[in-house]
């Protein structure tokens, strides 16, 4: 991919640390959420980020959005084609650059104050930003609300008086109120039926493809994945396993854990025999991550050199990389 990187993220680690009891507490650990992830991001392209739950994929889009500590790395945002390093952002300074990167949250019903209007709620980012005078901010809540595809009288109303997918349009709304260059959609259609799934992926793609936007896309359902990513990173214990372009990875992944997963997405072809890999035991404790290869307590071929030295994170086709000892001899 030679687009131009919008966003360059290199060694991220975002470690929690864990206190000991008592009156005089002292720190007996770290969780390491995000423990050494790197990926670069071009500008109208989607990554889509998979993975078991507790994985550390939220951590990431959060850590990227300056709403988490990080603890090393660097995170670089090429903003007006100047770089930004983010991390080095602070007080009024990391505010205004806020507007560049929004949220959509998973829940619509939750993300949404009950007690203000659609107006109030499309207007809250920019009244924080003092982005104009009272009309100014209607005027563009108005043309926000037309792209999101909701209609003038909506914005008098309250949450409540809405779907599910209507009120993930109006987090879509406020989101894009700012004109972010970059969204990190957190879980955004899980909560929604299959039909409003649709109906909001297609509007995010739409508005992709209108406004030039850039999307983290954080999700389970590996088939909504697959029709919105541009390339497909999977996650395990806070770090890539693989990283690949969509149709590269769907059809031809290199990991045990990517395989193993692929082989679980249902299919509608009654001449394919459904046989997913199952895999022996529970993800590990991120607190205290095995040694080596991550994976090895579940991969069916792990060998000794897996369990003694940590896989190299390595390009082995155009764009495909994995971190694996034996991805030659397993492909």
């Amino acid at each position: 991919m030679e687009t131009t990187p919008l966003i360059t993220v290199e060694d991220l680690r975002v470690h929690f640390p864990i206190y000991s009891k008592g009156l005089f507490r002292k720190v007996a650990g770290h969780v390491k959420a995000v423990d050494g992830v790197s990926f670069s991001l071009g500008r109208g392209e989607t990554l889509g980020l998979v993975g078991e739950s507790g994985s550390g994929k939220t951590t990431i889009g959060r850590a990227i959005l300056r709403a988490l500590d990080v603890t090393a790395g660097s995170i670089t945002f090429q903003a007006n084609g100047d770089p930004v390093d983010l991390l080095a952002l602070h007080g009024s300074n990391l505010k205004h650059f806020r507007r560049n990167m929004q949220l959509i949250f998973q829940d619509p019903y939750a993300s949404l104050n009950p007690r203000m209007t659609v107006r109030d709620i499309i207007a809250e980012p920019l009244e924080c930003l003092n982005a104009g005078s009272r009309q100014e901010i209607d005027e563009q809540i108005r043309a926000v609300a037309a792209t999101c595809k909701l209609n003038v009288e909506h914005l008098r109303r309250f949450p409540h008086a809405f779907s599910g997918g209507q009120r993930q349009r109006i987090c879509i709304a406020r989101a894009l109120s700012t004109h972010p260059k970059f969204l990190v959609c957190d879980e955004s259609v899980s909560a929604l039926d299959v039909s409003i799934q649709a109906e909001v992926i297609n509007l995010l793609m739409d508005l992709q493809q209108e406004l030039g936007l850039t999307y983290l896309f954080i999700a389970h359902d590996l088939s909504v994945v697959a029709h919105i990513s541009t390339q497909v990173a999977v996650l395990y214990v806070g770090r890539f396993t693989e990283l690949a372009p969509t149709k590269e990875l769907f059809f031809k992944p290199l990991h045990p854990y990517t395989k193993a997963l692929m082989s679980a997405v249902p299919t509608i072809d009654l001449d394919r025999e459904f046989n997913p890999l199952k895999l022996a035991g529970e993800i590990p404790n991120p607190a205290a991550p095995p040694p080596g290869c991550r994976f090895h307590t579940r991969c069916p071929y792990a060998k000794q050199i897996c369990i003694d030295e940590e896989p190299e994170w390595k390009q082995w086709r155009p764009h495909h990389y994995a971190a694996c000892h034996r991805v030659a001899e397993i492909n």
